[in-house]
């Protein structure tokens, strides 16, 4: 597996816009993107960190959770993760990436939005893993409205708020009973919880509860040996990015860095929280916003 660990320019170190423009319908898929997105297959390399830790991650059917679930994998953890149906293509790939780590895959097809179908999703992971060490909560829904809050309907409002801040409530309070003293919550947050771009005025509303929600549950669990933790990345070049914005051709030029991270490059930033490294870190929130400074 091919490596490079000399100084690297984070400018230059993957594509930078102007990106051809595309559009595709939500929630997106991977094959068509120029450039493709890179979730660490060539470049990420276990340690062992997560060895024979059981974790559940929502949205890992591509982006941020399939690079997620490549990292854990390669770390030493089995995983069951969620997809929307019309994903089960992505899925496979996802599987196919953490079996030839040699771990154990599980893609389970799961809407979030419904109660059951989370208490289901517990179920099924631990019937498959026996615990759960790790929940990670990142699959968000969001739908660009450049014509603002007038154009936000009372549909598109509630599958954002469900998505992105019920799936968490409901998966974080069942996955807890199976979870031993040393787990972990890791919730994928953003930087609109802190610069919220007035086109994704309800999504960048649900990831300021995200962090607010992070630092509540983190002291509330504190005494209980679990830790909480969260994630604010900012430009990813992800599916959701040509099925959910009108404009390809820019995404990620206003960050400092020039340029939207890459998956892989967010994947880090999970293992860590989830490893014995970061025993004595909860209720904190790791920006990964290439530059942009946030508080």
């Amino acid at each position: 597996m091919a490596a490079n660990h000399g100084p690297q320019d984070p400018v230059t170190k993957h594509p930078q816009p102007e990106f051809p423009q595309q559009d595709q319908p939500h929630p997106g898929w991977t094959g068509p993107m120029d450039p493709p997105p890179d979730h660490g297959e060539e470049s990420y390399r276990g340690r062992g960190l997560l060895t024979d830790r059981k974790a559940l991650l929502t949205g890992g059917d591509s982006g941020i959770g399939r690079a997620v679930a490549l990292a854990y994998a390669r770390e030493g953890a089995d995983v069951v993760f969620t997809h929307l149906e019309s994903e089960e293509n992505e899925a496979r790939e996802t599987v196919r990436l953490v079996e030839e780590a040699g771990r154990k895959a599980v893609a389970v097809s799961c809407d979030i939005r419904e109660e059951e179908q989370c208490r289901a999703l517990v179920e099924r992971a631990v019937d498959e893993l026996g615990r759960i060490d790790i929940l990670v909560n990142n699959a968000a829904y969001q739908m660009s409205q450049p014509d603002g809050i007038g154009a936000i309907t009372t549909e598109q409002f509630d599958r954002v708020v469900r998505t992105n801040l019920y799936g968490m409530f409901w998966l974080s309070k069942m996955a807890l009973p199976h979870m031993p003293k040393g787990g972990c919550i890791i919730n994928s947050a953003s930087v609109q919880a802190y610069k919220p771009s007035p086109h994704l005025l309800d999504y960048a509303m649900t990831k300021g509860a995200i962090v607010t929600f992070t630092q509540g549950l983190a002291q509330m669990l504190a005494s209980d040996g679990i830790r909480v933790n969260a994630v604010a990345p900012g430009p990813v070049w992800t599916p959701l990015i040509p099925a959910t914005l009108p404009d390809t051709v820019e995404f990620g030029k206003q960050a400092p860095l020039g340029r939207p991270a890459q998956p892989a490059e967010m994947a880090p930033a999970y293992v860590f929280l989830a490893s014995p490294q970061a025993s004595y870190i909860t209720a904190e929130i790791v920006n990964a916003t290439g530059g942009t400074p946030l508080p």
